[in-house]
């Protein structure tokens, strides 16, 4: 899928560089025979999947040392979109050098992450994340022949959405990365519940151990357990509980972060003089420079500086005078 494919730069904006890259230079597109394994005394392993809901599908090439079971090189063919090439490629990248068993660990979640140009922001839009769940279930189809085993045997144990192959796992990393409060939210980034639902409450066609809404219910309990520790904790160290120092470190942070920047825009500037601390409270000896210096305004000037330290710090015993 080239840019020029894309209805807008706007969506093209929302995929990362490296899927970009690998969308139309794939690294690992290709396969291997027989001989090529023979020849390098490896054995050949080749595996399909394919996503009935979207129609991708992938084939998945392995060359494997017997005598380790460690996967020495790989390749893929992928039929589908732009995202699914991109998946495949950096799935069958992270495979080679693993063991068998290792490699069934990847999930589409550590494709996805490795797709990304930085560790904050998602590698693809969110209604393509299903584009890289056929990476799980190759490498598990894979790993399954090599074995001589039903894949069955070697899938996810906690597998919540059967249709969409999502682990638990999966589900809890997505609702803590990205807030997800709702089953749609969840939706977004993962096709779990998308399908045939049953996965998402109670009283679907099959029974389940457990559901999309209640796996929500608990990430989100905890999140705002752990939200209430980090708001004590931050009641806890109040700007009057401070020690003096603190007290002037975070003076000064405020004052150039947020006064010094508006004074420029008029031309002027200040100096932190002094810093004194009584039982009155805190007062702060400051010289005008620039424009300031001199201007008509500089007492209603002295007040909005007293009151956005004021405001910054919630401390109300903050005095602001202007010495020559």
């Amino acid at each position: 899928m080239a840019r020029n494919d894309l209805i807008t730069g706007n969506v093209w904006e929302d995929y990362s560089n490296k899927v970009q890259e690998r969308m139309n230079n794939p690294k690992y597109l290709g396969e291997f025979s027989e001989e090529d394994a023979k020849a390098k005394g490896l054995k050949l392993v080749v595996a399909d999947f394919g996503a009935e809901a979207c129609g991708d599908a992938v084939r998945l090439y392995w060359l494997v040392e017997p005598e380790t079971n460690t996967i020495k090189d790989a390749k893929f063919k992928s039929f589908g979109c732009g995202t699914a090439i991109a998946s495949s490629d950096m799935m069958t990248e992270l495979t080679i050098g693993k063991t068998i068993d290792e490699a069934t660990k990847i999930t589409n979640l550590d494709v996805e992450k490795a797709l990304r140009d930085t560790q904050d922001k998602p590698a693809f839009p969110p209604q393509k994340m299903h584009c890289s769940v056929m990476a799980y279930d190759v490498i598990i189809e894979a790993a399954a022949k090599y074995k001589g085993v039903d894949s069955k045997s070697l899938r996810d144990k906690e597998i919540v959405c059967e249709c969409a192959r999502v682990s638990r796992g999966e589900i809890e990393e997505i609702i803590k990365t990205h807030h997800c409060k709702t089953v749609e939210e969840l939706q977004q980034y993962t096709k779990a519940g998308t399908y045939c639902k049953s996965c998402v409450a109670p009283g679907g066609h099959e029974e389940k151990a457990v559901y999309l809404v209640d796996i929500l219910a608990e990430m989100n309990e905890n999140s705002t357990e752990n939200e209430n520790e980090i708001k004590t904790e931050k009641t806890e160290e109040k700007f009057e509980n401070l020690t003096l120092l603190q007290k002037i470190k975070k003076i000064e942070e405020i004052i150039n972060e947020k006064i010094r920047p508006a004074l420029a825009m008029d031309g002027g500037s200040l100096e932190l003089i002094d810093i004194r601390e009584d039982e009155e409270g805190l007062k702060l000896m400051i010289k005008y420079l620039g424009a300031c210096s001199g201007c008509a305004s500089s007492s209603s000037t002295l007040w909005a500086i007293e009151q956005e330290l004021i405001n910054h710090t919630a401390y109300d015993k903050i005095k602001v005078i202007e010495v020559h």
